[in-house]
C-alpha cells in the first residue's frame, strides 16, 4: 500500500473493529497504521510503509502486552478492596436444612450459605467472608452459638 489514503482507512477500520472489541490491541495495531500512512506520506518505499506499520504497531502491542503482565499484578490485598462488604458483620437467626439462609444487610434480605458447611447450624453474628454471585458467604464468628438440633427451621422475617 502506497497510497497513504489507504494506510488512513485500515487505521480507521482497526479503531472501528477496537470500539467493538474494547482490548486496546487492535488499537495499538491502528497506531502502527498511521506510522505506515506517515511513511507513505513522506514518499518512502511501500516496503517501508509496511515496516513502519509492523515495527510500530508490532511494539505497540508487545508493549501492551508486558505492560499489562507486570503492573497487573494484584495482590489478595487488592482483591479486598474490591468487594467491601468482606469482613462486615450480619446476623444468623435460622438455617434451612440445606444450610441456607437469608440475612438482613444493607437494607434488604440476601441469601446467604456458610463457608465451611461443617459450621452451618451456628446462629448468631457471622462474618462476610465472599460473595458467590448475591450469595453471601458467611463465617461464624467465636459468639455464635450452636442451633439446637431439635428446634425446626424457622423462616426469619425481619418485622
Amino acid at each position: 500500500m502506497d497510497n497513504p489514503v489507504a494506510w488512513w482507512i485500515f487505521a480507521g477500520i482497526l479503531v472501528a473493529l477496537e470500539l467493538a472489541s474494547g482490548t486496546f490491541y487492535l488499537l495499538m495495531l491502528s497506531l502502527g497504521a498511521v506510522a505506515g500512512a506517515l511513511a507513505a506520506h513522506a514518499g518512502l518505499s511501500p516496503t517501508v510503509d509496511w515496516i513502519a506499520f509492523a515495527l510500530v504497531g508490532g511494539g505497540a502491542v508487545c508493549g501492551l502486552y508486558f505492560g499489562r503482565r507486570r503492573f497487573s499484578r494484584r495482590t489478595p490485598e487488592d482483591v479486598r478492596h474490591d468487594n467491601l462488604d468482606l469482613g462486615a458483620t450480619v446476623e444468623v437467626a435460622t438455617w434451612s436444612p440445606e444450610g441456607e439462609t437469608r440475612v438482613h444487610y444493607r437494607g434488604s434480605d440476601w441469601p446467604a450459605r456458610c463457608l465451611h458447611p461443617a459450621a452451618a447450624r451456628k446462629v448468631g453474628p457471622h462474618r462476610i467472608a465472599g460473595q458467590d454471585g448475591n450469595v453471601l458467604l458467611l463465617d461464624p464468628l467465636p459468639t455464635a452459638k450452636s442451633m439446637r438440633t431439635d428446634d425446626p427451621p424457622v423462616a426469619h422475617h425481619p418485622g
